[in-house]
């Protein structure tokens, strides 16, 4: 009776072992996969700015340390890939910031306003020069009927700018805080052409 508990113990202690090892190899695939998926990108951007297709491969000693430090079974492998995560989130950082240098770590507003700013400012400043030019005169009411769908023109294109000054991470997507983007484009317009019809009006 005895050995039948001890046997029986010594069954459920395998089948532990057995579970807890599944689930570490089912982590360490699911991180592999996480840290491929942020490698890949970074091998073809690396490639675009010209690093050689050499330097991106590892050498005989580097691919022996990693054989090493995976060697404990799967709980090490989960730990190597976990510092392998860490290292490829430390990349993506140092290529984001040879985009746009810092400015691509600014807070979202701020660092899109850079982007619809100077959009919503365009047509705006066109009017005002048209104003000055001709004064209150049939151009100038023609320049405001031509330059009433700039706001969203320019929302539209910044939109797409900012996506493409600012690419986001794997896995991440791009904060284009379309609210604060609408208004940063709409108000100089508002402001703009309020201000000359209530000069026509006044003419």
């Amino acid at each position: 009776m005895a050995a039948a508990r001890q046997l029986d113990g010594v069954r459920r202690g395998a089948a532990t072992a057995a579970g807890e090892q599944a689930r570490a190899v089912q982590a360490a695939r699911e991180e592999l996969a996480g840290v491929r998926t942020r490698l890949a990108p970074q091998e073809t951007r690396l490639r675009e700015l010209g690093v050689p297709p050499i330097s991106l491969t590892p050498t005989p000693p580097e691919l022996a340390e990693a054989a090493r430090s995976m060697s404990g079974g799967p709980a090490a492998v989960l730990t190597a890939l976990g510092e392998a995560r860490r290292w490829a989130v430390g990349a993506d950082d140092v290529l984001a910031a040879r985009g746009l240098s810092r400015i691509a770590h600014w807070p979202a507003r701020p660092r899109n306003l850079l982007v619809y700013g100077p959009l919503g400012l365009l047509v705006p400043v066109l009017l005002v020069v048209v104003y000055l030019l001709t004064g209150t005169g049939a151009v100038t009411a023609l320049a405001l009927l031509v330059g009433l769908p700039a706001p969203a023109v320019a929302f539209g294109l910044g939109w797409l700018a900012v996506g493409r000054c600012f690419p986001p991470g794997p896995g991440q997507r791009v904060d284009r805080t379309p609210r604060f983007g609408a208004l940063a484009c709409l108000l100089p317009a508002v402001v703009v052409n309020a201000g000359i019809v209530l000069a026509l009006l006044a003419s």
